[in-house]
């Protein structure tokens, strides 16, 4: 039985991990870190043994892992202080939020000897995984359109859209989810040539909220984009068209991932997240020569990407070869998203002269 330790107790913790890794037969959670008090309440109330207000207080000897959720902007100093003490850490997307900070988690992973897990749960979706297995039967991929627009779902939680706290947007909320998906199919593809835009017309307003999130706003200004759109290029030419958006005109959420390959294209039609605005049940296609056809895939309730990403957790942290892996992976990730936004950085300021 593996003893874990929550480290943060917001919305993403109680909602989306704590019931799932309570499923596990193999896995109890046994301590909750978390500085707010009615967050430290809440867990008393919930029946956790051990309720802290420091993760420093936390030792090897009682945690065979930590679940980081905190805000994005604590993810790499609360994980890599739990590695550098010897604790192993899952961190859930964005691992990190600048190239700095990707060298600071694979130093304090190497420093402690325990191991990091992380990524995001889109790549454990059962109908990302069916596009992958397509993906082999159609390549060499030649170009690839990874879109996830939202009608209306700018997070409430005021540290979401505040820079200095969520270290960006869109980009890094839902399009670290669509990067992990490119990697989970292509692996680290090198790109020579990276373009991207952003934009802010829906941030601000309170309609373009999400209704599936709690959490009241700081009444401050967002400066963080609700929109990117991404144009990436390998030395080979393979192309990669990224667009994620918080909000937008449209009427219902919408993921698209779309693979075009020598022999063929294959299209996955879906909503990713927890969104009640969706689509309808995910659909895979795969055209060849004119002839479209349906690819089957097993039916699977919202959310269950995440009880297959926390029923790998005992198997990754048995696995040697996890050991800097998510690093590497994060390195890529970010790298990508750092090259996005100077882009599109430049070409505002370039806009604004």
């Amino acid at each position: 039985m593996l003893r874990l330790a929550m480290v943060g107790f917001g919305w993403a913790a109680r909602s989306i991990w704590l019931p799932r890794l309570r499923q596990q037969p193999d896995l109890a959670v046994t301590a909750v870190v978390d500085p707010d008090p009615a967050a430290r309440a809440a867990a008393e109330n919930d029946g956790v043994a051990t309720v802290l207000d420091r993760h420093d207080d936390l030792s090897a000897a009682d945690v065979d892992l930590a679940i980081v959720a905190v805000p994005n902007h604590a993810h790499c100093t609360v994980a890599a202080a739990l590695l550098r003490r010897g604790i192993p850490v899952f961190l859930e997307k964005p691992v990190c939020l600048t190239g700095t900070e990707a060298e600071e988690l694979a130093s304090a992973e190497k420093e402690g000897g325990a191991v990091l897990i992380a990524g995001s749960a889109a790549r454990y979706r059962v109908d990302v995984l069916a596009l992958g297995r397509v993906a082999a039967d159609i390549g060499p991929i030649r170009h690839v359109r990874l879109d996830w627009v939202r009608a209306s779902g700018v997070p409430g939680t005021g540290w979401f859209t505040r820079q200095e706290l969520s270290g960006g947007g869109a980009l890094v909320d839902l399009g670290w989810h669509l990067l992990d998906v490119l990697l989970a199919v292509l692996g680290r593809v090198a790109f020579d040539d990276v373009v991207g835009t952003i934009g802010r017309d829906f941030v601000d307003r309170r309609s373009a909220q999400a209704a599936w999130k709690d959490g009241a706003t700081t009444g401050a200004t967002a400066d963080v984009e609700d929109t990117v759109r991404g144009f990436l290029v390998t030395a080979d030419g393979m192309s990669v068209a990224l667009h994620a958006s918080w909000a937008s005109h449209a009427t219902h959420d919408l993921t698209v991932i779309e693979l075009h390959g020598h022999a063929g294209t294959a299209t996955l039609t879906c909503t990713f997240g927890f969104s009640p605005n969706r689509v309808g049940d995910p659909v895979l296609t795969l055209t060849r020569d004119g002839a479209t056809s349906t690819v089957p895939f097993a039916a699977e309730p919202v959310g269950a990407e995440y009880d297959r990403q926390v029923a790998a957790l005992t198997p990754l942290l048995a696995d040697p070869a996890s050991r800097g892996r998510a690093m590497d992976d994060a390195r890529w990730t970010v790298r990508v998203i750092e090259r996005v936004y100077a882009s599109a950085q430049g070409r505002a300021a370039c806009a604004a002269a």
